[in-house]
């Protein structure tokens, strides 16, 4: 199983994520909360995934993270303890 990359993220992949993470107003202490879980250097599925934080669900596929979706948002994939 692959591990979340964390280095070399396409440059539109980057600026998409800096994008929802504003845009979605997510709060700094749950970006901190999604670096302690990738410190952990989880494997995560080859397709769809996604890790539920408390007021933030984080949606990859694959070995990259996709998209943040808001806690009333549906996410699509597996779920990720």
């Amino acid at each position: 199983m692959p591990k979340v990359r964390r280095k070399a993220i396409p440059p539109a992949l980057l600026e998409h994520l800096i994008q929802r993470v504003s845009e979605r107003e997510i709060p700094p202490n749950q970006i901190g909360l999604l670096a302690e879980w990738l410190d952990k250097n989880p494997e995560v599925p080859q397709g769809r995934w996604f890790k539920r934080f408390s007021k933030m669900t984080v949606c990859g596929e694959g070995e990259l993270v996709k998209t943040f979706l808001q806690p009333e948002q549906a996410p699509i994939g597996q779920c990720m303890e």
